[in-house]
């Protein structure tokens, strides 16, 4: 989570990259000045284009209004599995008529989390969640548009409602977290990993072991902003320009060249997001 550590200094600029995965709402870009500002500082060390995520409706109201105002900001859209309990008919409407709009790249984020039941007061309980899941694997089908997974220590019923349910043509896991089993589950089955700063935390052995793993056709970064800041920042607010410390540890994980592999994740996001 972010901490009251002060904004890490700018890393070196590194180009090009996108930024898979974040949150502008929760970094605190509010209207058209606030996201451009956000995207700004980005943009100056390399990071030129977002996927900016949401968690709730209002979330995904805004995601939708940023990616309008700025172009360099795409959105996703769903209800996060914790909240999986609001998905009423009127939410499902709403979701289906922003989801569709065409400045949305995926669904998302979406999937299971059995972290949070029976730590969070109101959070949607596992049935509610896989039910939630099912709906939002049905909508990016149905939109023909990529499926945002959120997986909170949910490895197999995850896998399981994805081969039960029939997956989208592309499913993403953002902000990869699981083992070299669960990553080599998912590449078989053509599924992109993303990638954020817990890559770069020295105590997430068995993550990095699979980050090593992952072909290069498979593979995206993401900073998950504001939250998941990489080393040495843990504690201190994220944003999108923080991304090239993330990319250089995982290229220095992979034994690649910062550059190529800047390379290979930003040609894999404009290919799976279509941008």
């Amino acid at each position: 989570m972010a901490g009251k550590r002060p904004a890490p200094e700018a890393p070196e600029p590194l180009f090009p990259l996108v930024d898979a995965h974040t949150h502008l709402d929760a970094c605190g870009a509010s209207d058209a000045e606030s996201v451009a500002a956000v995207v700004n500082r980005a943009e100056a060390v390399g990071v030129g284009r977002v996927v900016t995520v949401a968690d709730d409706l209002d979330a995904a109201r805004f995601a939708v209004r940023a990616a309008h105002w700025d172009a360099r900001v795409h959105a996703a859209v769903a209800l996060h599995p914790t909240r999986a309990n609001a998905l009423d008919d009127a939410a499902k409407a709403e979701l289906e008529k922003l989801a569709a709009d065409p400045r949305v790249v995926a669904v998302g984020e979406t999937g299971l989390d059995y972290y949070w039941p029976g730590k969070l007061d109101g959070c949607a309980e596992i049935e509610e969640q896989v039910e939630g899941f099912r709906w939002h694997i049905d909508l990016a089908k149905r939109l023909d548009k990529p499926l945002m997974i959120h997986n909170r220590e949910a490895d197999h019923d995850l896998l399981a409602v994805l081969l039960d349910e029939g997956a989208p043509d592309t499913v993403i896991f953002h902000c990869f977290s699981s083992d070299a089993h669960m990553a080599m589950a998912c590449v078989d089955a053509g599924y992109i990993l993303s990638f954020s700063g817990t890559v770069s935390f020295k105590n997430a052995h068995e993550l990095r072991e699979a980050a090593k793993l992952v072909p290069d056709a498979a593979i995206l970064v993401e900073t998950d902003a504001p939250f998941l800041t990489p080393h040495p920042f843990r504690g201190a607010p994220n944003e999108p320009y923080c991304l090239p410390y993330t990319l250089r540890a995982l290229a220095e994980l992979r034994e690649q060249d910062p550059i190529e592999l800047a390379q290979i994740t930003t040609a894999n996001a404009e290919r799976v997001y279509g941008i």
